[in-house]
């Protein structure tokens, strides 16, 4: 028996599959066949049975599983405890978020950077697509982002989502003097006769687009990916916005009364989405990322 066989026990369980194991771990198939049957003859038990569901525990194997799997966590936590004790996490921490999300991080890395000054961290805004695309490729530690609910199950295995607990609603913004101001909230038809400036992303193309009927066109005024260049716009009346409510926390341009934010009552497009981390646990970074993800949670429930 050996600590190599109680990860292959650990695969096995979360794919169900010897083949997508042995896959995922870089073996192939047989080593892993053979490493378990070894191990079954050792304890005189059968693991694993293979049916229609996929490969799964036996009856009798369930609590040699159990046990095997603790085996793995208690390993896990003994190297994390390491790297702390001794404070060997070094290296680089890549983070994406979208502009929604990226409100909370430099409270989070003030307080990261406050235990491990070591580790350079790079905070990076990014679309939701393209944060995907680059934790797959490793190009990206960690992203905070939103995925469709309907899209969460078809995430790849080694792609771990983690939901925050995060309750963000929309909010038009308008200029102090627009007629809108003095509203206690707006419909989607009370837009239409403004010019709006977007933010630089398929998300809020689609979030605009979504709302508006078919008999009613958008005045997109123009595009921008700085969202001070936004809010200026809009304080300087040249046209209306929607935005994050998170965007709008402690914002100079609402605390002046520059801008004002509305709430939007027929927003129908929000429910449907999920926010929260995203990351591989293939990446040579993950103990660092599951670090990282502790301090995350101290200022936003991890669900």
């Amino acid at each position: 028996m050996n600590l190599e066989q109680m990860e292959y026990i650990k695969e096995i369980i979360h794919t169900q599959s010897m083949s997508i194991a042995a896959q995922n771990l870089h073996v192939s198939q047989s080593a892993i066949s053979q490493s378990i049957s070894l191990l079954e003859k050792e304890l005189g038990i059968k693991l694993f049975k293979r049916s229609r569901f996929g490969t799964m525990p036996t009856e009798e194997g369930k609590s040699i599983v159990h046990n095997a799997l603790k085996i793995v966590e208690s390993i896990e936590k003994i190297k994390e405890d390491a790297q702390t004790i001794t404070s060997t996490f070094k290296g680089e921490l890549k983070i994406a978020a979208i502009p929604s999300l990226m409100n909370f991080l430099p409270k989070t890395l003030t307080l990261f950077k406050k235990d491990y000054p070591q580790i350079k961290v790079t905070i990076i805004e990014m679309e939701s697509k393209n944060i995907l695309k680059n934790i797959k490729e490793h190009s990206l530690d960690m992203g905070f982002t939103s995925i469709k609910k309907s899209f969460e199950n078809s995430l790849p295995e080694h792609l771990l989502f983690k939901k925050l607990d995060y309750n963000a609603y929309f909010q038009v913004i308008v200029p102090k003097d627009s007629p809108l101001a003095f509203k206690q909230s707006l419909t989607v038809r009370d837009l239409y006769d403004y010019p709006i400036v977007l933010y630089t992303s398929q998300f809020w193309e689609e979030f605009i687009y979504s709302l508006v009927d078919n008999d009613s066109t958008v005045n997109v005024l123009f595009h921008t990916s700085n969202s001070e260049v936004l809010k200026k716009t809009v304080a300087e009346g040249l046209a209306i916005s929607v935005l994050s409510s998170y965007l709008l926390t402690d914002d100079p341009y609402v605390e002046t009364g520059r801008i004002i934010p509305i709430s939007l009552a027929d927003n129908h497009f929000v429910p449907d989405l999920s926010f929260g981390c995203i990351y591989s646990e293939k990446n040579p970074q993950h103990a660092l990322v599951k670090k990282f993800q502790e301090y995350v949670s101290k200022l936003v429930n991890v669900i």
